[in-house]
This record gives structure tokens, C-alpha cells and sequence, in this order.
């Protein structure tokens, strides 16, 4: 979803076909090109990543329908990773309204369940059609998957999760993050569905993007 279209669109109503996907069976292009499948940043910049180890960043939000499409071939792409590529999600903040389910993310990242309730958190906005957009309802939403309301809340309005949450904001500018769901490698490639034409060839960027950073490029 392009951040242009956040003025326009209801933050749970937002409506928009998926970006097609290439079929499985076309062989990826011997390169991709810089400037036309995908970005350089001005600048390359530091990474969380362990040394020795490429860090991928998925920037998504949870009320995109998008993201909620990309979710599973994120996930199952995520598991077949080599030992020297980890992987990181940043939600954004296109607006200050979004703020609530950034930090819900990273009490569920803080509490080991991200894993576990990542797609229950699409499931429950896309097609359960809740609303989770402020601390109360995701409040309530927790507590039905097994986290309690004191936790959840003491996590939520913790230091390190509201630094984590503005630190997600910084990365999401640092990167010009102009849509979601969104990928940066490495600290300094960056690539989206409207670049690579899917998210399907966006994940075959990143393989590559990968190994001409392995390679020294």
C-alpha cells in the first residue's frame, strides 16, 4: 500500500488488488538492474545485523492488505534462509495513528510470539475484520490469544518498546519507504512491489541483492 494513499483510504476499509504474481515456472534474469528493479541508498547505513550476517528488513503494516497477501511467502521464505541472512520485520508509521500496532508488535516480538501470532494478528484485521488500531482493542485481542492484559499493557508502554517503535520510524525514513510491504538489504538496497512488479520478484531480488553482497559488490 503506497503511503499516498493513506489521506484517502480508511485505515481498515482500504481497498486494492494484490499485485499479480510471476508464475514459479519463469527462470530469474541472470541480473537485475540498480535504479530500475530495485534502489541504492545514497548512503549505506549501519545494520543490527550479527557480525558476520546480512540483515533483511521487511517494512509492512498490519491494516495492509498487501502485507496480510505477502505474509506467507514472506514466512515461508524467512524459513529457508542461509545461516548468514536474518531476517527483521520494522512496522511503520506513515502517520501517528499507526503508533499502536508498532508497539504491539514488539511486545509480541519481546514476548517470543511473533512467530506464533503474526498471521493471527492479519487474520483478525483482514478477515475477521476487527478493529485493532488502539491499545484497548489490541488489549482485548491479546488476551484472547493467551497474553494478559497487565502484561501486555506494562510491555506496551515500556521504554524499549517505544524506543523500538520510534526506531522503526527512523528506518522507514532512512530507507524512503514509499509503500508497504517493503524489503531493505543489507543497509543498502531497498525494493517494493511497484519496483520489482511483484512481491514474488521482489523476494528474487533480495536472493540476489544477497549474493552480490557476498560477493563484495
Amino acid at each position: 500500500m503506497k503511503r499516498r494513499q493513506f489521506t484517502s483510504l480508511g485505515t481498515t476499509t482500504l481497498a486494492g488488488a494484490v499485485l499479480g504474481h510471476l508464475p514459479a515456472s519463469l527462470a530469474q534474469p541472470l541480473a537485475f538492474k540498480a535504479g530500475t528493479d530495485y534502489l541504492v541508498l545514497s548512503k549505506a547505513l549501519p545494520t543490527e545485523a550479527t557480525k558476520g550476517k546480512i540483515e533483511v528488513l521487511e517494512f509492512f503494516w498490519y491494516n495492509c492488505p498487501h502485507c496480510n497477501a505477502f505474509e506467507p511467502s514472506l514466512s515461508a521464505w524467512g524459513k529457508k534462509l542461509p545461516k548468514d541472512v536474518e531476517l527483521r520485520r520494522v512496522p511503520v508509521r506513515f502517520r501517528e495513528t499507526f503508533e499502536a500496532q508498532q508497539r504491539a508488535y514488539y511486545v509480541l516480538e519481546a514476548l517470543g510470539k511473533v512467530e506464533e501470532l503474526q498471521s493471527k494478528m492479519f487474520a483478525a484485521i483482514h478477515v475477521e475484520k476487527q478493529t485493532l488500531e488502539k491499545q484497548d482493542a489490541l488489549v482485548a485481542w491479546a488476551e484472547k490469544n493467551g497474553i494478559p492484559a497487565a502484561k501486555f499493557n506494562e510491555l506496551f508502554n515500556s521504554f524499549s518498546v517505544v524506543s523500538k517503535a520510534r526506531r522503526a520510524a527512523q528506518l522507514q525514513e532512512q530507507f524512503k519507504v514509499e509503500g508497504v510491504p517493503a524489503l531493505g538489504i543489507g543497509g543498502r538496497f531497498y525494493v517494493d512491489g511497484s519496483l520489482a512488479g511483484s512481491m514474488e520478484r521482489a523476494l528474487q531480488i533480495t536472493d540476489f541483492l544477497l549474493s552480490e553482497i557476498r560477493k563484495g559488490r
